[in-house]
């Protein structure tokens, strides 16, 4: 049996991936959460087979909550879920440590395949994705390397960065990110000017551009 955690901010959506889950012969889902920190804290006190997240959550987003799983939880699997198929999406998620990556309109028996593909140790693309990521890299999906590539988040900045960025990208100001993450208001600063000085970003639209675009932050 299959124990699955399942990981999407909006209720109804859940229920919609819930429904279908259940339908999947092996199938258990043991817990549910609304938002990225939640997740993490499912995967660390249950250690479930396979965690299935939602790219774009409020706090830690679902990649950022893959980096951190794929090097403290190895033994649960990461499928994420996305509306995008962008292959920089794609390609953040396989270097973060995703074992699969399905879009939300692909069709049901394609979620279906992706989940038992992973829980046997495959990695899974939905058609909409391999196909250029194939083209791209004729190594596949597995040959992709976590921690390559100019645009790597995961590379280039630290897990609290990327949480700071996201934070940033998503209109919070200094104090409220400071009250957020439970730290001081210099140390968010200090991790600002951190952020900007890696990645060669001097204002604020272009640290929120670079989120976005490697999927830190969600365009909605």
């Amino acid at each position: 049996m299959l124990r699955i955690i399942l990981a999407e901010d909006h209720a109804l959506v859940r229920a919609g991936f819930r429904a279908l889950l259940r339908k999947i012969d092996g199938v258990e889902v043991i817990a549910e959460a609304a938002d990225g920190n939640q997740a993490l804290c499912l995967i660390r006190d249950l250690r479930p087979d396979i965690a299935i997240l939602d790219i774009s959550m409020p706090g830690l987003n679902g990649l950022e909550v893959t980096a951190r799983a794929a090097k403290e939880y190895p033994d649960t699997r990461i499928i994420i879920l996305s509306m995008h198929a962008d292959d920089s999406y794609v390609l953040q998620a396989l270097r973060a440590g995703a074992s699969g990556y399905v879009l939300k309109d692909a069709d049901i028996s394609e979620f279906e395949q992706g989940v038992q593909a992973v829980g046997r140790g495959k990695v899974f693309l939905c058609s909409a994705v391999d196909e250029h990521i194939t083209a791209r890299y004729p190594g596949g999906a597995e040959a992709i390397g976590k921690t390559g590539g100019d645009e790597n988040p995961f590379a280039i900045l630290t897990p609290r960065q990327r949480e700071v960025l996201q934070l940033i990208a998503e209109g919070l100001t200094t104090r409220e990110i400071a009250g957020r993450l439970n730290l001081s208001i210099k140390t968010i600063e200090t991790h600002r000017t951190q952020i900007m000085d890696r990645l060669n970003i001097r204002d604020l639209a272009g640290l929120v551009r670079y989120a976005i675009r490697s999927g830190i932050a969600s365009p909605e």
